[in-house]
């Protein structure tokens, strides 16, 4: 690993400082808005719009988990192949999605879901856009997987869930004084279809799948399952209970393609003689 670590003769730490300083500051500043949403006396999580598609609170704790591995990158980006993959390759995706996330908390806390959900569709579009080209990077090391891959899977996984119950934000009735309708419940069903087809598209979406990006689909729609109690709706209800445990099916079929594509790995490290140190660049999560 610590030939990964080594910095070429012509890298400096100071090369392209701005961006690497950028980075720094909208990681520190989307972190800080999402932790003011939870501490403040808005307390926005708890006091939204309710919906019928509208997840448990905890659900959102799978932001600071984000934005930790997000820190964690931004320091990566100083060592050489961290500079190769972030800044040269990401470059200035990154301060743009955090700026969209941000606008998009912004407008979520004044609760002007239509704005929130323009700039989530806009976050996630960028978010899909450094998925791909961090997919797209052949050679990976374990600090590769634990600061790409496995925060902009969970982070792609995560906004694309978002765009659905922002949807019912911005257009969706309040379920706290309207009850549910033939449409709600069409919308409702499509949208836990579309999130599990979502979910089978990253677990198939290589020999090994995408674990992190299923894990995320999965909080997310058995945190609409809890919230969602048999009292508000039992079609809701029960739906999202379907809709869950099939998410689970996704879940298994990436964790089974991740130990059958390690244990290959270590067949292999063996049958050929090659230590542990020898295959820094092999895949340890899933894409």
């Amino acid at each position: 690993m610590a030939s990964f670590f080594r910095r070429p003769p012509n890298n400096s730490w100071s090369d392209h400082l701005l961006l690497k300083l950028a980075n720094i500051a909208g990681a520190l500043f989307v972190m800080g808005a999402n932790g003011y949403t939870v501490i403040s006396p808005l307390d926005v999580y708890y006091t939204g719009k309710e919906t019928y598609f509208t997840p448990a609170p905890w659900a959102y704790f799978l932001w600071p988990v984000i934005h930790l591995l997000v820190l964690g990158t931004c320091t990566y980006q100083f060592s050489g192949r961290g500079k190769e993959l972030i800044v040269d390759i990401i470059g200035w995706n990154l301060p743009l999605l955090d700026f969209l996330n941000a606008m998009y908390i912004y407008s979520w806390s004044n609760q002007e879901y239509k704005y929130s959900l323009v700039f989530m569709v806009f976050t996630c579009s960028v978010a899909s856009k450094i998925y791909r080209l961090v997919k797209a990077s052949t050679v990976r090391n374990i600090c590769d997987e634990l600061f790409l891959h496995l925060p902009f899977s969970l982070y792609h996984g995560w906004t694309t869930c978002l765009i659905f119950s922002t949807a019912f934000a911005a257009f969706g009735v309040n379920a706290e004084i309207e009850p549910v309708r033939t449409w709600t419940k069409v919308f409702v069903f499509l949208s836990l279809f579309t999130l599990q087809t979502i979910a089978s598209a990253y677990a198939y979406s290589t020999a090994e799948g995408d674990l992190p990006a299923c894990l995320a689909v999965s909080w997310f729609i058995w945190a609409v399952f809890v919230h969602q109690t048999e009292a508000k709706s039992p079609f809701v209800h029960w739906c999202a209970l379907g809709a869950a445990i099939l998410s689970l099916c996704w879940l298994m079929r990436s964790a089974i393609g991740l130990e059958l594509k390690i244990r290959n790995r270590s067949a292999n490290n063996v049958r050929f003689g090659f230590g542990p140190n020898d295959h820094e660049g092999s895949r340890l999560l899933g894409h």
